[in-house]
């Protein structure tokens, strides 16, 4: 999938799922560097926050945002993936202060390679938002042509409305 970083072309390893897919399984790992794979995550729908690098500004942003929001929504699962080390992760938490929410990391890139997220020139994620239901069929998702801009956060917490 062709997308930009600060006005310049990137790409994906592939064309990630739509709507109406099943999401690939992955394996990523925890803040305790224990292996977290997709079907442990689905006892309740998921939303799935993908960030290139959670020490960026926008990443932060959005992080902090969907952390806020997700708090209110119990009946979800709510996830942060970033290639970024279980440390670097660790680290934000302690300085943003955010201790509930799941920070994952695909610093191994299985997360990125099977869902077609990866951009391999620059070792990161491609910023999206996913939701995907108890039987792995993704209901919502937003991928960001430009990696530099927000998700439409209202939309995706319009659909997490919606299956409360």
């Amino acid at each position: 999938m062709d997308l930009t970083f600060k006005g310049e072309a990137v790409s994906t390893v592939g064309e990630p799922v739509i709507v109406g897919d099943q999401f690939p399984d992955f394996v990523v790992k925890n803040k305790d560097g224990k292996n977290v794979k997709l079907k442990e995550l689905l006892d309740k729908p998921l939303l799935i926050s993908v960030v290139p690098d959670i020490n960026t500004s926008v990443c932060s942003l959005q992080t902090k945002r969907f952390n806020t929001e997700v708090d209110g929504h119990s009946e979800i699962n709510f996830v942060t993936i970033s290639t970024n080390t279980i440390e670097q992760q660790s680290k934000w938490c302690a300085a943003e202060d955010v201790e509930n929410m799941q920070m994952l990391s695909d610093v191994d890139k299985d997360f990125g390679r099977n869902s077609n997220l990866l951009i391999p020139t620059m070792g990161i994620l491609a910023r999206s938002v996913w939701v995907v239901d108890v039987n792995k069929q993704v209901i919502y998702s937003e991928i960001m042509d430009e990696q530099t801009d927000e998700p439409t956060y209202d939309k995706v917490l319009d659909q997490l409305d919606q299956m409360s």
